[in-house]
């Protein structure tokens, strides 16, 4: 693949990092990322990774837009509530940048079609907010050895990290929760400052695109949390564990 002119003025930050230049630009535009879910953490992942030039961004909800998400849901606007939110994110992906083919999957991801779907990308970033969700994307990328990269939020803080249980030094989801851990409130019911999911999300989009480049130092094996009351991080070590049924 070689960048056309429009390409090179596009992505000429990238290009002029030398840990990115134009090869590592051409392997965005040829690499694959689903995005699981179009909320709070995946309206400024799916931004990010169109804005980056990752060529194939799949997203895949079921829900709609409301005008309650849109205190934290930047990649919709009033004029799309009541679009099913695959649609709207196609919308602005489409006008944000011409290269990005975006795949529109309106539908809940389950035990049932997770695998075909998974199989078709490189990378999955997990914005869901549910752990039987969770659950499934971990146990399909253990199948499939794709690593995914998972956030999740509160009410003033979140959570992120990069899972490769497929390696036997990593650990996978169930490492870090083995169970389903209860009764767990969602933003609707706990409340959320909308600006901590674009923190969180725009994270997500990093450690995303890090992976595609191979820069850095994977999340694998660590989980950040983030408070943005102290505004403070701390990193701490996720070890993989010998007893998990799932990645043993």
């Amino acid at each position: 693949m070689t960048l056309n002119d429009d390409q090179l003025d596009r992505y000429a930050r990238h290009i002029i990092l030398k840990q990115v230049g134009g090869a590592g630009q051409q392997k965005l535009l040829a690499s694959r990322v689903l995005v699981i879910g179009a909320g709070g953490l995946g309206s400024p992942l799916i931004l990010y990774l169109a804005a980056a030039g990752v060529g194939t961004i799949g997203v895949i909800d079921d829900d709609v837009v409301s005008l309650s998400n849109l205190q934290r849901q930047i990649l919709h606007t009033t004029g799309q509530i009541g679009k099913m939110k695959t649609d709207s994110a196609g919308d602005m992906v489409r006008q944000i940048n011409p290269d990005v083919n975006i795949i529109d999957i309106p539908e809940r991801l389950s035990g049932i079609n997770a695998e075909k779907i998974i199989s078709e990308y490189d990378i999955i970033a997990d914005g869901c907010d549910n752990f039987d969700t969770r659950f499934i994307v971990n146990d399909v990328c253990l199948k499939l050895k794709k690593p995914f990269i998972s956030a999740a939020l509160s009410q003033f803080d979140g959570q992120i990290s990069t899972f490769k249980g497929f390696l036997s030094d990593k650990p996978c989801y169930r490492c870090f929760i083995p169970d389903h851990p209860g009764d767990v409130g969602n933003c609707a019911e706990a409340g959320i400052l909308g600006a901590v999911a674009g923190v969180l999300g725009t994270m997500q989009a990093v450690e995303v695109l890090k992976e595609l480049l191979g820069l850095g130092d994977s999340l694998a094996g660590k989980l950040v949390i983030y408070d943005a009351l102290s505004a403070t991080s701390r990193t701490i070590i996720l070890p993989k564990d010998p007893g998990c049924p799932v990645c043993k």
